[in-house]
C-alpha cells in the first residue's frame, strides 16, 4: 500500500474518577456512523500526533486535556478502503465540561468494563483493555502541549 493509501490520526482515551472514586471513561457517538468509539480525527499538514489528539479530543468533547501514557496504535481500513493508522494517548481533563460537537451527538461516561461492552469497534476495546490492563487509571496527568 502506498503512503498516500494511509490515513494518519490521533485521538485520546480520556479518564476521569467518578463521585466514588471509580475510574471513568468519555466515550463518543456519531449518529452518522452510528457508532461508539473514542474522540480522534486526521492529522492537518504540518501538525503533530500530540497536538491532533488534543485538539481532536478538544473539538469533539470540549475538554482540554493533559497527554499521559501513549497507548498502542491501533489500525484499521476506513470505509473509503484505506489503511487508518491511529496514535491514541490516556488524557486527563483539566478544563470544560464534556459536550457533543461537531460530527459527534452523544459523550457518556462510563466506568471501564461498561464501556467495553459498548463500544462499536474490536480494535477500540483492544484499546480499552490495554488501558484496563496497565497503570494508565491509576496515574496523575503529565502534560499538556
Amino acid at each position: 500500500m502506498n503512503e498516500r493509501a494511509i490515513v494518519r490520526a490521533a485521538g485520546g482515551v480520556i479518564i476521569r474518577q467518578s463521585t466514588q472514586g471509580n475510574p471513568e471513561v468519555l466515550l463518543i457517538h456519531r449518529s452518522r456512523r452510528d457508532d461508539w468509539t473514542f474522540p480522534k480525527g486526521k492529522l492537518e499538514p504540518g501538525e503533530s500526533l500530540q497536538a491532533c489528539a488534543l485538539r481532536e479530543v478538544e473539538e469533539e468533547t470540549g475538554l482540554r486535556c493533559l497527554l499521559e501514557e501513549a497507548l498502542p496504535p491501533t489500525s484499521h481500513v476506513d470505509h473509503k478502503g484505506r489503511l487508518k493508522i491511529v496514535r491514541y494517548w490516556v488524557m486527563r481533563p483539566f478544563a470544560g465540561d464534556a459536550e457533543a460537537r461537531y460530527d459527534v451527538d452523544l459523550v457518556r461516561w462510563l466506568p471501564l468494563r461498561r464501556a467495553a461492552r459498548l463500544l462499536t469497534y474490536k480494535h477500540d476495546r483492544a484499546l480499552l483493555d490495554s488501558v484496563i490492563r496497565g497503570r494508565a487509571v491509576a496515574r496523575p496527568g503529565l502534560h499538556a502541549l
